[in-house]
């Protein structure tokens, strides 16, 4: 199969004020695709895993030699993390669907609630990485978060996440992560989120 930059359902500039239009020209163009094209190195001369889709790679890393299963990790994780990124994003107004806030307000208490938790887990994430909501094994949501391109797949499906590298805020924020996260709230394609979710029940 062909591993191309996904394209954007919106222009550079159509999350501003919260997102700024250089940032995510940079993270899409040059993180994104950078990840894309080293993972497909990492994996050049193993065609039958470079057929596979990058999800399937990423749950079945024991397939993967261990001499470029890092890179893969590394690699891999930044392309299918950006690509889940973009997809719940959205400049538009959305709602979020009754059976994922029936869902939310089991495990966390309220909406309310669980901002405030995926905000902490998103907050506290040291140095580079991912704040995650996830729907486990028993179909509950968990909020996680991983290091650097890190995925949860051994906690869970993801159907939300938010990236904290730097690079995904330092231009409009530079040290105010805090304030990022806040604003992502903003432009979050809730529409999405919800067919992520029911897709998995």
């Amino acid at each position: 199969m062909k591993h191309i930059l996904p394209e954007l359902s919106f222009k550079y500039n159509a999350l501003e004020p919260y997102i700024d239009a250089k940032t995510m020209e940079i993270h899409h163009t040059k993180h994104h695709q950078g990840y894309i094209s080293k993972y497909i190195s990492a994996l050049e001369g193993n065609e039958d895993l470079l057929n596979k889709d990058v999800e399937y790679i990423l749950r079945n890393l024991k397939e993967v030699p261990e001499s470029i299963r890092q890179s893969v990790i590394n690699n891999g994780g930044g392309y299918y993390n950006h690509k889940l990124f973009w997809e719940i994003l959205t400049p538009e107004k959305t709602s979020i669907s009754n059976k994922l806030e029936k869902a939310i307000n089991e495990s966390f208490g309220s909406i309310e609630k669980f901002k405030e938790e995926f905000a902490i887990a998103a907050a506290t994430r040291f140095g580079s990485g991912w704040a995650w909501l996830v729907v486990d094994k028993n179909k509950k949501l968990v909020i996680t978060s991983t290091a650097n391109q890190d995925t949860p797949f051994d906690k869970g499906t993801p159907i939300f996440a938010l990236d904290v590298w730097e690079h995904a805020y330092y231009l409009n924020y530079q040290n105010r992560r805090p304030d990022y996260i806040s604003n992502f709230w903003n432009v979050v394609n809730w529409k999405q989120v919800s067919k992520n979710y029911e897709n998995l029940l």
